[in-house]
């Protein structure tokens, strides 16, 4: 018998990508609800809407920082890209 998961707020947004030699707008959305993410192994998953080439690039650099609408920052992991595509999937964490 297979047990419900709990459904996951969307947050969703513009915010501020910045990753060595690039800094700019992107889209976002998170899967969860960032304030509540603490210091530890806790990760939020969620992907960032570029042009392709600062996707790329940002998947390429492989870490970068997401600052939110609300103000916070955070360190974000990319670990997902398609070539020619304008998403890029990350993880984010404390």
């Amino acid at each position: 018998m297979s047990r419900p998961r709990k459904q996951l707020p969307t947050c969703l947004g513009e915010g501020e990508l910045r990753y060595r030699g690039f800094a700019g707008c992107v889209d976002y959305e998170i899967k969860g609800e960032p304030g509540t993410l603490k210091l530890g192994p806790a990760r939020l998953r969620g992907w960032l809407t570029a042009t392709p080439e600062v996707a790329e690039e940002a998947f390429r650099a492989g870490e970068a920082e997401l600052r939110l609408e609300s103000g916070g920052a955070f360190r974000i992991t990319l670990v997902g890209h398609s070539a020619g595509s304008n998403v890029a999937y990350f993880e984010m964490r404390v």
